[in-house]
């Protein structure tokens, strides 16, 4: 899959063929209804198809949030949309400039001018242009004018009845639950980041950590987590179970929230490597312990039990890994 940045660099083989517009934000079965869509268009036409995405993601450009609410990282959102096979990703720079262009000057600009779309696939719902002031029907309406075909997907219920939602994932992951979370996305939800130098307080209880930044990420409910963990270069293969604390550790009196991952019958130096962290089952809510010894116990009874959920078969777990 070619990766690039603006739509001004659009090479030759990206052009004219079928692209999917979106945020994508977490890729949940929604999202991957309508790269799925964009497929089937770029093999039907015999095109290639491509996505295009934007980063940084326009919430925090139009309107700063107070806390992180990404749910997926530029590597994962890419490595996931490479996964379905797309040919190319736009991952469109996202500025105040870009975002003042008007819609109509974002079809005849970016998908007519630069992209030379023969087929452009959406959801109901996309806005685009300064203002948000293009939708689904001005697409159609334009597209027909312009020459290219337009195909618009209708939002994927779930078998409650509930819409595919980046909104709803952020809400059950902020609540720890992670079944509802795995129904939505179709896997598990992870962190993907560089162990960096902690304060090596988990090898002095005994629990050696490596530690990950959540960056932009949304912070999921603070507490413990049994999680199983990819380390960059070891492959598919590679997933090794383990325990995670994510949040502030109040008991140290600190306020950074972080991942603390500690990976079971390992002993492996991983400063500076690329970990991807996903989040199994949520074991139990943050709390504040009396005592480093009352501290250890506890770290005990959670490994206890992350390697008791660990040892159920992938389809008792519902998703991957």
């Amino acid at each position: 899959m070619r990766l690039f940045r603006h739509f001004a660099e659009t090479p030759e083989p990206a052009r004219g063929g079928a692209i999917a517009l979106g945020n994508f934000d977490g890729i949940h079965r929604g999202h991957r209804a309508v790269l799925e869509a964009a497929r089937r268009a770029g093999a039907r036409r015999q095109v290639p198809w491509g996505v295009m995405s934007f980063e940084p993601h326009p919430r925090a450009v139009l309107r700063p949030p107070h806390k992180p609410f990404r749910l997926t990282s530029m590597r994962v959102k890419a490595r996931l949309i490479e996964e379905m096979g797309a040919d190319y990703l736009l991952l469109q720079n996202f500025d105040r400039a870009f975002a003042a262009i008007p819609a109509t000057d974002f079809i005849d600009r970016v998908l007519v001018g630069a992209l030379k779309v023969a087929e452009v696939v959406a959801g109901q719902d996309y806005v685009f242009g300064h203002g948000r002031m293009g939708d689904a029907e001005m697409l159609v309406r334009m597209g027909e004018a312009r020459g290219f075909a337009v195909t618009l997907v209708e939002p994927v219920l779930g078998k409650d009845g509930t819409a595919y939602s980046s909104t709803v994932v952020r809400e059950a992951l902020a609540a720890g639950r992670l079944a509802e979370v795995r129904a939505q996305l179709g896997r598990h939800w992870e962190i993907d980041g560089h162990v960096r130098k902690g304060d090596q307080r988990g090898r002095e209880l005994g629990f050696p950590t490596a530690n990950v930044g959540l960056g932009d990420l949304i912070h999921p409910a603070a507490g413990v987590y049994a999680v199983r963990v990819a380390i960059d270069g070891e492959g598919a293969a590679g997933w090794r179970p383990g325990v995670a604390y994510c949040g502030p550790r109040p008991t140290f009196d600190k306020t950074e929230v972080q991942l603390e991952a500690h990976l079971f019958d390992f002993s492996g130096d991983l400063y500076g490597r690329q970990l991807r962290v996903a989040l199994v089952e949520f074991i139990r809510p943050d709390r504040r312990f009396d005592s480093i010894d009352a501290l250890v116990l506890q770290m005990n009874e959670d490994a206890r039990a992350a390697r008791q959920v660990l040892a159920m078969s992938v389809s008792e777990l519902g998703a991957d890994p």
